[in-house]
């Protein structure tokens, strides 16, 4: 049989080679009973407990997704969460149960005028559409006592087709065993394909109807470069997506096509990924988060075995930069050790270099000698950046600790060094004030994720102001040229650790404001370092500047829409 080859959106830019499975949703509910022969009181309280046991769940796997994949992606369950609580989907739901409706009915019922309008507007927020499919099917299926549909133990180099796949079902996806999927629809900022891209699985989306078509058993292979999936591939094509990706792996710093040189790193969430970094030829680490060494267990991780995981990271890159973040624990996760307050909005309560300096002070301690130590060890160089600074007194006292815990490290004549310093900038204190941390500081690195959220005053989990939340508004671009132009008077080198620097679409406008660093997901470093060397420093100073002179987000769209 010839091969033929179905076209769609490349979520991620890898290929694999497999064995179509298709992914089976669970089976429709049969007719409901007779309104007259439905207890309204005990369906309300089947609801309120389906609720109650959803919200459970979703913070089990918001924490377990928060281990594999980063803080980040795992908010999209935060985003659940918060639409179990919203009386837009909980009252059609009531109604729906007064009308005569066993529960599971009614969650159908109720929600299907919230999706069709979510489906009804464009862009990202058409696709949480999905999420809240997932959050009615995880309801559904606790109201039947139904199983979860397993989609952790798929044979080796299955190949998984659906229709769609919803944040749940991407998250349970294992990269040794899922070499591909594809979806007839979605998006490349669809949750999938964020999913996708953090746990490295080539992915096609948006497919369309001709992909219904494919059989199961089929072979296929998935080219998430060219988002293509080739089926019943000739050997040629098979040998050519199994020998990985046609983008080339550039070993070492890159260039623009006039020698201005832009250090490319990698964001990780634990130690497991630094292969995978250096595999995708990163020049270092630019975003190591250390949540991980804290969460899931009875006690904080001693000095020693903190100091381990650091040394590992440095000897992965014995030529490059690791920038280590400062533990940023706030009051949304479960830590059973701490003493986390219950907060009405923990993301602007306390966290980060705010329980650092107060209440986990011995933490801070603890992490800072381990950090100095790992400073000495023969490999790359340590940078140790501190998050949530909103204010020069916080950085003046965290710059103090690390002083202090020196003093103490060299009084007991403990091999150690210190490491650079900087600030992560994710507060619109910290942009607004950037001349003066970059006086103090070696570096500053923007957090797009939390920054963009924070000046816009939307959040980035809440679909209402989805269109908001947007790297390419003029804000978010003047925000992070003021950090620019504020390390350049001084001896400090700025970066960027937040998605938007993973996006090649986005590469010649931050070199054109001026970046020295951009850091994000592994799988993305060869296309950020291939689109770099084929940047013109100049034609990307015009560009930028066209960008920030503009007054809406949809005026710099048109102009990188129009670049030559």
């Amino acid at each position: 049989m010839a091969q033929r080859v179905l076209s769609g959106a490349g979520a991620v830019p890898s290929s694999g080679v497999g064995i179509v499975a298709w992914y089976e949703p669970d089976a429709e509910l049969p007719d409901p009973p007779d309104p007259e022969r439905v207890d309204g009181e005990a369906e309300h309280e089947r609801y309120e407990a389906a609720r109650e046991e959803a919200r459970e769940e979703l913070q089990v796997e918001r924490e377990r997704l928060r281990e594999r994949v980063g803080e980040e992606e795992a908010d999209v369950f935060g985003s659940h969460i918060q639409f179990l609580d919203d009386p837009q989907l909980i009252e059609p739901v009531e109604t729906e149960i007064e009308g005569g409706l066993p529960a599971e009915h009614a969650v159908v019922e109720g929600f299907k005028a919230p999706i069709s309008q979510f489906e009804s507007m464009e862009g990202r927020m058409a696709e949480r559409a999905d999420d809240l499919r997932d959050l009615r099917d995880r309801l559904v299926r606790i109201l039947t006592d139904s199983e979860r549909t397993d989609l952790t133990a798929l044979p080796k180099g299955t190949i998984l087709l659906a229709e769609r796949l919803t944040p749940s079902d991407t998250a349970q996806l294992d990269p040794d065993r899922i070499a591909g999927f594809v979806t007839a629809v979605g998006g490349r900022t669809s949750h999938a394909a964020i999913f996708a891209r953090s746990l490295a699985i080539p992915a096609v989306v948006g497919v369309g109807e001709e992909l219904l078509a494919v059989e199961s058993e089929s072979e296929v292979v998935v080219d998430g470069d060219a988002g293509e999936v080739v089926v019943e591939p000739d050997e040629e094509t098979k040998e050519r997506a199994a020998g990985g990706r046609d983008v080339e792996i550039l070993e070492g710093p890159v260039e623009t096509s006039d020698g201005r040189q832009i250090e490319v790193a990698a964001n990780l969430g634990t130690a497991a990924e630094l292969a995978g970094a250096v595999e995708q030829g990163a020049d270092g680490i630019g975003l190591f988060r250390t949540e991980f060494l804290f969460l899931d267990r009875e006690r904080p991780p001693d000095e020693d075995e903190q100091y381990e995981t650091y040394a590992e990271a440095l000897r992965a890159f014995p030529d490059g930069r690791v920038v280590v973040r400062t533990l940023d624990i706030g009051g949304d996760k479960p830590i059973p050790y701490l003493d986390l307050p219950d907060e009405e909005n923990p993301f602007l309560g306390q966290r980060g270099i705010r329980r650092s300096l107060g209440p986990d002070g011995d933490l801070f301690e603890t992490q800072l000698r381990a950090l100095l130590r790992a400073a000495a060890v023969e490999g790359g160089d340590l940078a140790v950046m501190f998050p949530m600074v909103a204010t020069v007194s916080e950085l003046d006292n965290a710059l103090a600790a690390v002083e202090s815990v020196a003093e103490r490290l060299e009084a007991a004549n403990v091999s150690h060094g210190i490491p650079e310093l900087g600030v992560m900038v994710e507060t619109p204190g910290a942009a607004f004030t950037a001349p003066e941390f970059a006086d103090q500081v070696d570096f500053l690195s923007i957090g797009t994720n939390d920054l963009i959220q924070y000046v816009m005053a939307a959040a980035r989990e809440n679909d209402a102001v989805a269109d908001l939340h947007d790297p390419r508004h003029p804000a978010v671009l003047r925000a992070i040229k003021r950090c620019v132009e504020s390390a350049e008077a001084t001896d400090a080198w700025v970066g960027m650790c937040g998605e938007m620097a993973g996006d090649p679409a986005l590469t010649e406008l931050l070199v054109g404001l001026g970046l020295d660093e951009l850091s994000m997901s592994a799988i993305t470093v060869p296309d950020v370092k291939r689109t770099i060397t084929e940047t013109d420093s100049e034609d990307a100073a015009a560009l930028a500047e066209s960008a920030l002179a503009a007054e809406t987000k949809a005026e710099v769209d048109k102009i990188l829409r129009d670049k030559p």
